[in-house]
C-alpha cells in the first residue's frame, strides 16, 4: 500500500467546474478550457504513487500544476474529481471525499506541510513556532516543551528557542519550519518549495540537511521544486509536470536517459548527467569481460586479472603477476589499488575512485562481482546521455 497515491485527479478552479470537465473529457487544452468556460484547470487526470519513505518531487515550471497537486494531498485544495487515497493504519483514506472531523485528524497527525515562505508568527518565540501544532492538538505543556526541544536540538537549534523569528537568518527560518513539521511526528511531508527564497549557498546546504535528516527519520516526502538540479539531488524519484498533467514520473536516471518528450528533454538538456547515473547502468557485465582459467581480464592487454571465488567474490587482483591491494568499497582507495563499489554508487564517485586508484572499478553487489566499470564504460555513458532520444 502506496503512502500517498493520487488516482486520476482533475483539480478546477472556478463556479462551474462541470461545463471545464466535459471539454477536458474531449481533449481540449487547458487554455481552451479557459477560454471557453472561463474555468482554470490546475491539475488534468493524474496519478500517481509516492512509496513510504521515499522522497518523491514534482517539478515543472511556474504553472505547471505541481503545487496545486501537492494541495490536495491536504485539503487545500478541492479535487473536482478523483481520488487523494491517504494510508493511515492498515487502511487507505480518500482526502478528496472523506467528512471535516477526518480531514482534521489527518492533518493533525498524519501529514505535516513546509512552506516557500516560513510561515512563522513573528509575535511568537521559535520554541512556541515549533509547538503550535502540538498545543492545537491539546498536547500538556511538559510533554509539548519535550518534543520542541527534541526537535529543536534535531535541526540544530537548540540555543535558540527563546528568540523570534526576526532575530533568525533565512536558512534559520526555514528550519523552523522543518522541526515544526517533525514535532507533529506526521509521517507524510509536504514541502512546498521550501528552499527557494533562500541564497544558494544556504538551500544547498538546507538540502543536505534534509538527506541527512531523512535518513534517520525515513519519512514519506512530496517536495515541489522548478529546480532539476534540487530534484535530482534529493529525489527517488521525480514527476515532471505541464499544463497541469504528469509528464513522466520515474527515477531521476530513468528521466535523464529516457525522457518522455521534447518537453523533458529540455529540462535535461544541459545538466550533468554523472550527477544521477549510477555504476550499475554503465558497467560492462561479468558475462560480457574475457576469462583466462578462474581470472576475469580488465584490461584488454591482459596485464590486470582479477580472481573470483566459486560464490563470486572477488579473492584477489594482480597486475602483471604481482599481487595488489583490493579495497572493498571504495575504502583505503590510493594509487595501485583495486577499488569496488556498488552497482548504486553514483558515476562521481566511481570516476572518482577510477582516477585515485588508476584502475577500472569492480561492480560488487551483495558480495558478488556483477562487472566492472573502465575509461570505455564512462565514456560511453556520458556520450549516451549527450545523444539521448525522446522515448
Amino acid at each position: 500500500m502506496s503512502a500517498v497515491e493520487f488516482d486520476k485527479v482533475d483539480i478546477i478552479f472556478g463556479e462551474k467546474p462541470e461545463s471545464a470537465l466535459k471539454l477536458l473529457d474531449a481533449g481540449k487544452t487547458r487554455d481552451e478550457i479557459l477560454q471557453e468556460t472561463n474555468q482554470v484547470l490546475g491539475v488534468a487526470e493524474a496519478s500517481l504513487a509516492v512509496e513510504e519513505g521515499q522522497i518523491c518531487v514534482l517539478m515543472g515550471l511556474s504553472g505547471s500544476g505541481k503545487s496545486t497537486l501537492l494541495r490536495a494531498v491536504n485539503g487545500l485544495n478541492k479535487v473536482t474529481r478523483g481520488r487523494v487515497l491517504v494510508r493511515d493504519g492498515d487502511q487507505q483514506i480518500d482526502v478528496a471525499s472523506c467528512d471535516a472531523a477526518t480531514l482534521r485528524r489527518l492533518r493533525m497527525s498524519r501529514i505535516a506541510m513546509v512552506f516557500q515562505q516560513f510561515a512563522l508568527l513573528p509575535w511568537r518565540t521559535v520554541a512556541e513556532n515549533v509547538g503550535l501544532g502540538l498545543e492545537l492538538r491539546g498536547l500538556p505543556r511538559a510533554e509539548r516543551e519535550a518534543l520542541v526541544e527534541e526537535k529543536l536540538e534535531l535541526v540544530g537549534l537548540d540555543q535558540w528557542g527563546a528568540k523570534f523569528a526576526h532575530e533568525l537568518s533565512g536558512g534559520m527560518q526555514q528550519r523552523v519550519g522543518l522541526a515544526r513539521a517533525f514535532a507533529t511526528d506526521a509521517d507524510i511531508l509536504l514541502m512546498d518549495e521550501p528552499f527557494s527564497a533562500l541564497d544558494p549557498l544556504i538551500r544547498d546546504h538546507l538540502q543536505e540537511e534534509l538527506l541527512e535528516l531523512q535518513r534517520s527519520l525515513k519519512k514519506t516526502i512530496i517536495f515541489v521544486s522548478h529546480d532539476l538540479d534540487e530534484a535530482l539531488k534529493l529525489g527517488n524519484s521525480i514527476a515532471i509536470m505541464e499544463g497541469g498533467r504528469i509528464i513522466q514520473h520515474g527515477e531521476p536516471e530513468e528521466i535523464v536517459l529516457n525522457p518522455a518528450n521534447a518537453y523533458v528533454a529540455e529540462f535535461v538538456a544541459h545538466m550533468n548527467p554523472l550527477k544521477v547515473m549510477r555504476g550499475g547502468t554503465l558497467m560492462k557485465a561479468l558475462d560480457s569481460l574475457p576469462r583466462d582459467a578462474d581470472d576475469v581480464l580488465l584490461g584488454a592487454d591482459g596485464r590486470l586479472r582479477l580472481s573470483l571465488g566459486p560464490d563470486g567474490a572477488p579473492l584477489s587482483a594482480r597486475i602483471d603477476g604481482r599481487e595488489i591491494v583490493l579495497s572493498k568499497d571504495g575504502a583505503g582507495a590510493q594509487p595501485g589499488n583495486l577499488c569496488s563499489a556498488s552497482p548504486d554508487e553514483d558515476m562521481t564517485s566511481i570516476i572518482n575512485l577510477r582516477h585515485c586508484s588508476g584502475f577500472p572499478v569492480v561492480m560488487v553487489e551483495q558480495g558478488r562481482c556483477v562487472g566492472v566499470c573502465d575509461d570505455e564504460a564512462i565514456y560511453g555513458g556520458i556520450l549516451k546521455q549527450g545523444s539521448a532520444e525522446v522515448a
